[in-house]
């Protein structure tokens, strides 16, 4: 059977209205809204016949008919075209991601929850493992008499702040000549590398309080450096889902829920996805779990390398065109955010 273009025409004209509406969508209620000169009765045929071209499908408690994941995917394929994100739009995912430049896991975190407002659906953004990632420098920042903050910085762009309460005094001296040793001997070297070492046997020194600040600093160091390489799964808007009405069902609404009790399979999931901007719609995620849902992910970068990946998740009833056009906007802004975040960075170095 040949997919005709009034049968595109209806269908498309399905997908729109149940997307609106979410509600099944019958004959007579197309023939008021197509401009096209047929009768209810022969929409009535050209739609049983994309049912049984599998693009639709007939709830036994309603005479309309829904789109199915077939016709998403020649939705996204074919048909959704461009969508025009508003000036107002732009300028607030602008200015929100500009706020937090200085700190990549706080961007990543904000990034996802500007997804979850905007399109008000699931979001989510995974930052991966990255056994392989450098050190870039290390600095020691006095705050009180007992209190100093240690900042890690990586060559990914990987930024990570920990207050450390010390057991012994210190100067800004002191302070300084640590974090210039740290970054002298381990720049260029992998944390995998630099964990494997004997670092509080690096630091001793003939002068004793300084090797005291060492012994005292260095094992949280490592422990910071240890904790750089987990994966981190920033979700939000879980709670947009009992907005929608396709989860107005509990039963339906606590299984999409018990997805992200699972974190640490959920982000395997995630960084498994090709790179890009890819849609999954349905039963082509291979999980159980998720054939009622739609993912849509896409892959950030810093200073042009692949970092992770930000997305949403959401029925499949999804306004694919208005969201894909969402999230490529905002992860081109991230990896624009992060693209000048290493170059400054690189320029501070010279």
């Amino acid at each position: 059977m040949e997919l005709t273009e009034r049968k595109l025409k209806i269908l498309q004209a399905i997908i729109n209205d149940y997307v609106q509406t979410a509600e099944p969508v019958g004959s007579r209620t197309l023939s008021r809204k197509l401009d096209m000169s047929v009768s209810p009765a022969t929409i009535r045929n050209e739609m049983s016949d994309l049912e049984e071209m599998g693009y639709l499908t007939h709830p036994h408690t309603s005479a309309g008919r829904v789109p199915s994941d077939k016709a998403y995917r020649l939705y996204v394929n074919n048909m959704m075209g461009d969508f025009q994100i508003s000036p107002q739009t732009r300028q607030f995912i602008n200015e929100t991601l500009k706020a937090d430049i200085d700190e990549f896991d706080r961007t990543i975190q904000r990034a996802a929850e500007l997804l979850s407002e905007i399109t008000n659906l699931a979001s989510f953004a995974v930052s991966p493992k990255k056994d392989e990632d450098k050190l870039k420098f290390v600095n020691l920042l006095p705050v009180d008499e007992r209190t100093v903050i240690l900042m890690i910085v990586a060559e990914s762009g990987k930024i990570s702040n920990t207050a450390l309460k010390l057991r012994v005094p210190y100067t800004n001296e002191a302070l300084d000549i640590l974090a210039r040793n740290i970054t002298c001997n381990y720049r260029g070297r992998t944390i995998t590398e630099v964990l494997t070492g004997n670092i509080i046997d690096d630091f001793r020194t003939d002068i004793e309080a300084l090797s005291q600040l060492a012994g005292n600093i260095m094992p949280n160091f490592m422990r910071t450096l240890s904790d750089m390489l987990n994966v981190r799964l920033y979700l939000d808007g879980l709670s947009n889902i009992f907005d929608i009405p396709e989860y107005s069902d509990l039963t339906r609404a606590k299984n999409f829920v018990s997805l992200f009790d699972r974190k640490d399979e959920f982000a395997k999931k995630l960084l498994d996805r090709d790179d890009g901007m890819i849609v999954t719609i349905g039963t082509e995620n291979g999980d159980d779990d998720l054939n009622d849902c739609s993912l849509i992910t896409a892959t950030y970068h810093v200073n042009g390398e692949m970092v992770g990946k930000i997305g949403v998740i959401g029925p499949t009833r999804m306004k694919y065109g208005e969201v894909t056009s969402i999230v490529k906007y905002l992860t081109e802004n991230l990896n624009n955010t992060f693209r000048l975040e290493g170059g400054e960075g690189e320029e501070d170095g010279e």
